[in-house]
């Protein structure tokens, strides 16, 4: 784990710990691993209606590890990203690691139901499917995840094992909603599944032309959780990945409990290290996580009143990154201090700037704005 927190500047986080965030893992399971410390606050078996916690593969064990393990059974060596943080795991595949749609779709289900009972922010999904007839954004798991989205949920979904072709993201990573992870060093040839596998991370586009992954992470044997009492085991790929950085927003959403889903995409997107790969395999580049959570990234910004096109805004401060939502539309600007700023968007002029797939920054600046 050490090396993976290494790449991501991950190993220093001032503190946080992801106390408080719930984060479900949809999955093989988990195991109740010493390293998980009884924070397995909810267990969901769609798969054979079992009620204690329980992992007959080790998938689920593993990804739960790196979430939030403490990495206890060996002095703090393979402490997970968010050790504080408390886990939902859904058991959606069988012992094989194999399931159906149906089952995801039942846990999906579940998690909204039950998101507000276990304060439930943030959904892990490391499983995908690369059949043809599922590839449709109209699909019934695409479908599932951006209901789960539009509820609120910071969906995290793997980009797939199925490069290194374009168009090989696995379904429900297509989503244009969800944020898609693939591996950030899939050059390493490493043992995914039981094969030899190299480039192997899903690239993009869609099949709607949509840029995928958004984000990459380490995945090349990362060591983590087994589903035995004290024990640990390696794996890799894109499932290994994702955790990442559902362990970091579990951290982000501590130091930022209002944040919304679109405040952390964003924030992923604005603070990602662009490594130099095609933005079809990278997306916004790796996952920074001490950028990611540096005290200047987000500053709430209240808002006095709204008129028309116009936002009436202060803020007690110096220059500070403030996040503006104006018709289902995000953007950044900067701003300097001064009593009451007032924001206005102009239909024929603004606007047309902010109707853009990716919104632009934006600096305020006297007169107007203008791209940065």
């Amino acid at each position: 784990m050490n090396h993976a927190k290494l790449q991501i500047h991950g190993l220093n986080t001032n503190g946080l710990n992801g106390r408080g965030i719930g984060v479900a893992v949809l999955d093989t399971g988990c195991f109740p691993h010493e390293d998980l410390d009884h924070r397995i606050a909810a267990f969901c078996d769609i798969v054979q209606k079992r009620q204690t916690p329980y992992d007959d593969n080790g998938h689920g064990t593993h990804v739960c590890g790196i979430i939030g393990g403490t990495g206890r059974s060996e002095e703090g060596l393979y402490c997970g990203i968010a050790p504080g943080c408390h886990l939902i795991p859904i058991k959606v595949l069988d012992r094989r690691g194999n399931g159906y749609s149906s089952d995801v779709l039942a846990g999906l289900r579940w998690i909204r139901e039950n998101r507000e009972r276990f304060n439930i922010r943030i959904v892990n999904i490391s499983v995908g499917s690369f059949c043809r007839r599922n590839m449709s954004e109209n699909s019934a798991l695409v479908r599932g995840v951006n209901a789960a989205w539009d509820d609120g949920l910071v969906v995290v979904v793997a980009a797939g094992n199925m490069g290194p072709k374009s168009g090989t993201i696995t379904t429900p990573g297509i989503s244009r909603k969800v944020i898609t992870v693939g591996c950030s060093d899939d050059h390493k040839e490493v043992n995914v599944m039981g094969s030899r596998m190299i480039d192997y991370s899903g690239r993009g586009p869609t099949n709607a032309c949509i840029c995928k992954p958004d984000i990459v992470a380490p995945g090349a044997s990362i060591i983590s959780c087994a589903n035995q009492p004290g024990k640990y085991t390696g794996k890799s790929g894109t499932s290994m990945a994702t955790p990442l950085v559902s362990g970091s927003i579990a951290l982000l959403l501590e130091k930022y409990p209002e944040m919304s889903n679109r405040d952390v995409k964003l924030h992923l997107r604005n603070s990602a290290l662009d490594i130099g790969l095609p933005k079809n395999q990278q997306g916004w580049g790796l996952l920074d996580e001490e950028r990611l959570l540096a005290n200047e990234v987000y500053q709430p910004l209240p808002i006095i009143r709204t008129t028309g096109y116009g936002i009436l805004l202060t803020q007690k401060g110096r220059t500070v990154y403030y996040h503006l939502s104006f018709q289902n539309y995000l953007c950044y600007f900067t701003a300097p201090f001064t009593p009451f700023l007032r924001i206005c968007f102009l239909a024929d002029k603004h606007l047309k700037l902010m109707n853009k797939q990716s919104a632009p920054q934006l600096r305020l600046k006297p007169g107007g704005f203008r791209r940065h």
